[in-house]
């Protein structure tokens, strides 16, 4: 093997890491651009619906929407919440759910994809829905 063989493969190496990279970091722009959307236009107002239809059956939620996310609080535990947020470690990135319930003393929680393999764009106020009435048993259950 050539010391110029190795320079040749390690130089073609490096370019392709760059190039990957610059990648990811474009897929992740167009990921948060279109995570702001799916917020502002789709999940902000399902989980403010929900928050109402819940009030209004005896089970208070309360809504917060820090800058990056949504949040649905329970309002008589306030460590049992269903929240959104992008998981930008993820190449795509996704748009994930974190569930957290306290049992006990135990604090319990879970992330998974609010859509599993669906783009960020392609998420639906279904989706959404979905995902909501999927946790509510388990936030609401004492």
């Amino acid at each position: 093997m050539e010391i110029s063989d190795i320079r040749r493969r390690f130089r073609a190496a490096l370019d392709q890491a760059k190039k990957a990279s610059a990648e990811r970091r474009a897929r992740a722009d167009a990921a948060s651009v279109a995570y702001a959307a799916f917020l502002r236009d789709i999940a902000t107002p399902v989980f403010r619906m929900f928050s109402n239809v819940a009030k209004a059956e005896g089970q208070p939620f309360t809504i917060f929407t820090p800058a990056d996310g949504v949040r649905l609080v329970s309002e008589r535990h306030a460590d049992d919440f269903v929240e959104l947020f992008l998981d930008a470690s993820q190449d795509p990135p996704q748009a994930m759910a974190r569930v957290n319930r306290r049992r006990g003393g135990d604090v319990i929680t879970a992330e998974r994809p609010v859509r599993p393999g669906a783009p960020i764009n392609g998420l639906t106020d279904e989706d959404v829905l979905g995902l909501l009435l999927g946790e509510i048993g388990s936030l609401t259950e004492r």
